[in-house]
């Protein structure tokens, strides 16, 4: 990003206080509308009504954009602080031209969205298509066909980056490090939540095999006998599809008779998920395939010990052996015998966390992503039309 557009894109402060509490269905045209010579103009596109990982990501990141760009949302699970945008808006911005070079950012996260955006750019509205990827595979025909349309693409990881089929920015997700933090008394916390023993140890994420949920039952099953101060948490949905397999884990649990040590707590309010992360000693993430994994960093922040599958982002984010402990995905025996050590002195498992908190202020703020991703914004926005 070169300097004249860094301080156009970085001088908007009328934007983050004139847009700091919108609350009319269409106020996002309004703002977009009124945005000053200088400002990128952001659309971010959330179309999905169930709340998933892409969601939070752009509720994470948009407050951030906006202190950036004049930013709307439009779709469903709008953060506070980002301007709505609603059809009737959208449609407006048909016949209302952007500033600078006649070009509005269109950052879409799906291939919905990514469809969304090509069809509306053929209908006359005027946007710059950026898409963000994640997956690490080969990607189908038409989310290649998509891609190959859009202005820039980013990819969170080296990795997702490889399966592109174009050149990309690779930028890596960050977290909220003030709402992801260490509570000031983690036994505090523990106590706080009811649990039996003096530790919690937890894998968080949708529960399937995916997500390694059996591997981490599995690790649990022949750990916790052994280690009677520890109480193991699952946090996530239980979908329709897996339901079988959650039954079968549940009888697992029940063989063993630890029902009371091994707890599945189910899909929690997003604004309750933070707290569980302060509350634990040592989190395990037993993924067997993922695209980057916010939960890694979710448990960094917030001080936990951590062990994880070499899957997503994992070889990225965690020192091996430093700020946290790498093992094979979808190994239960070396789940075991990574996370035995930490369980048996709890004090390296604290010393860990700290580290891994570290890490993440040092490498995975929310901030830093946020100003790359406009660095690309910049780009496409500064290429007249």
């Amino acid at each position: 990003m070169d300097d004249e557009l860094r301080k156009r894109a970085r001088q908007a402060p009328h934007v983050s206080s004139t847009c700091r509490e919108p609350n009319e269905r269409d106020e996002g045209a309004r703002r977009l509308d009124g945005a000053a010579h200088g400002d990128i103009e952001l659309i971010i596109p959330n179309f999905n009504w169930r709340y998933s990982g892409v969601t939070a990501t752009n509720r994470a990141m948009a407050p951030l954009l906006a202190r950036h760009c004049c930013t709307a949302w439009l779709g469903p699970h709008r953060p506070d602080g980002v301007a709505p945008l609603g059809l009737t808006g959208l449609v407006r911005l048909r016949f209302s031209t952007p500033r600078r070079h006649g070009v509005r950012i269109w950052h879409a996260r799906r291939n919905v969205e990514m469809i969304a955006g090509v069809l509306l750019r053929a209908l006359g509205f005027r946007l710059g298509l950026v898409f963000t990827s994640a997956a690490q595979r080969h990607h189908t025909w038409i989310t290649r066909f998509l891609i190959a349309r859009m202005d820039a693409v980013i990819a969170t990881t080296e990795a997702a980056a490889s399966y592109l089929e174009r050149g990309s920015a690779v930028i890596h997700h960050g977290v909220d490090t003030a709402l992801y933090r260490p509570p000031v008394d983690r036994q505090a916390a523990f106590t706080a939540a009811g649990l039996p023993g003096r530790y919690a140890i937890g894998a968080f994420g949708r529960v399937r095999a995916q997500k390694g949920t059996d591997v981490f039952v599995a690790a649990m099953c022949r750990l916790l006998p052994k280690y009677p101060d520890f109480t193991a948490v699952v946090i996530g949905r239980v979908t329709l599809e897996h339901r079988a397999f959650f039954e079968t884990l549940r009888g697992e649990v029940e063989k063993a008779g630890l029902s009371e040590r091994i707890r599945f707590l189910g899909e929690l309010p997003i604004e309750e998920v933070p707290p569980w992360y302060g509350r634990l000693a040592i989190y395990a993430f037993t993924s067997r395939q993922e695209g980057f994994g916010l939960t890694l960093l979710e448990a960094m922040a917030g001080g936990a010990a951590l062990v994880a599958a070499r899957a997503g982002a994992a070889g990225i984010v965690v020192d091996d052996g430093a700020t946290g402990v790498l093992v094979p995905p979808g190994d239960a025996d070396a789940l075991v015998a990574a996370l035995e050590p930490l369980m048996r002195e709890p004090e390296r498992a604290a010393e860990m966390g700290r580290r891994g908190r570290a890490r993440v202020l040092a490498a995975f703020s929310l901030e830093r992503e946020a100003e790359q991703i406009v660095d690309v914004y910049a780009r496409v926005w500064g290429v007249p039309l």
